[in-house]
């Protein structure tokens, strides 16, 4: 068995073997940023800036923009959304569990927060290289893909926001909810008994 897995390993060309190591490596530094979101949406950011003042100075490319709004606005339903979409099972109210699997399961994104962020990055990233070649440059009157756009960004926000209520779901969590204890007695005391 290992000398057939060797061997297929041996019989790849040296271009595919240094693709295969190029793609490990940028993985490996991919896999490094997971845990650390604020910095890799700073740098979305970043990315978007750049883009938008490339846009800017060129004076062109509104459809590239355009196109890369609603692919924008499709990963952010990804997002919002729950993997189980509630409308598609229906069920005639809450139900109790009959077996260990159907315990209570939290908000899971049917888009994950890295998947999300990696889409949105390669998205700006295509996009800048797209405005370096003229043939994207469709004519367009931009004041109106942007009013259509912006419909559309409300239409589909307040659908998703209707399907937050109904179901009751909210799809973001800030942070771990800490319960008050009971404040001790001796701090009230001796707040209370300085009269200066």
């Amino acid at each position: 068995m290992e000398g057939v897995g060797g061997e297929a390993a041996s019989m790849a060309s040296p271009v595919q073997q240094q693709a295969h190591e190029a793609w490990r490596l940028y993985q490996y530094y991919l896999d490094k940023t997971t845990p650390y979101a604020v910095y890799r949406w700073i740098g979305t950011l970043v990315i978007a800036a750049i883009y938008c003042l490339r846009v800017y100075y060129v004076q062109g490319f509104y459809i590239i923009s355009y196109a890369l709004g609603i692919y924008i606005l499709n990963l952010l339903i990804g997002f919002l959304s729950p993997l189980v979409d509630p409308e598609l099972e229906p069920s005639d109210g809450p139900l109790l569990p009959t077996k260990g699997s159907d315990d209570f399961k939290p908000f899971i994104r049917r888009l994950p927060e890295f998947k999300f962020w990696y889409s949105m990055t390669k998205a700006f990233c295509i996009a800048f290289v797209m405005t370096f070649f003229s043939f994207f440059d469709v004519p367009v009157f931009w004041p109106i893909l942007l009013c259509y756009w912006i419909v559309l960004f409300v239409l589909t926000m307040r659908r998703q926001i209707t399907h937050m209520i109904k179901y009751k779901y909210i799809p973001f969590s800030l942070g771990k909810q800490k319960y008050g204890g009971k404040k001790s007695s001796g701090s009230g005391r001796s707040s209370g008994s300085r009269a200066d």
